[in-house]
């Protein structure tokens, strides 16, 4: 889950750059707070992915899909980019769940003797 995560993670990284780029352009916001802003979440995604398999880090993951998809009221394309990257964040979560329940399963059967090469129908 980790890798899958991570990669979604830091994908959001560079879109949240790129939107901070077009928000800057606006003039009703002043540049130093659209970097604070643009600054955290940059470096919450980036902390996320050392942090996805702790208690609570798929939870914060969630928020910060949430924030990304609110934060298409000040660039309003980034309600798709940020429903797109919840969609990948969720498969992330299911699929990684997935593969290391599979890799848990198969290192129980090398464990127990059962051998990497023989299969079970």
């Amino acid at each position: 889950m980790r890798t899958l995560c991570s990669s979604t993670l830091i994908g959001e990284f560079l879109v949240i750059g790129f939107a901070g780029l077009v928000a800057m352009k606006d003039p009703d916001l002043e540049m130093g707070t659209v970097w604070t802003v643009c600054g955290i979440a940059m470096a919450l995604s980036v902390l996320l992915c050392g942090m996805v398999t702790r208690p609570g880090g798929v939870q914060l993951g969630w928020a910060l899909q949430i924030a990304l998809i609110a934060s298409g009221f000040i660039v309003p394309m980034m309600f798709f980019m940020g429903a797109m990257f919840a969609a990948l964040w969720w498969a992330s979560v299911h699929f990684g769940r997935k593969i290391d329940e599979a890799k848990a399963r198969f290192a129980a059967m090398a464990e127990s003797g059962g051998g990497a090469g023989q299969h079970t129908p």
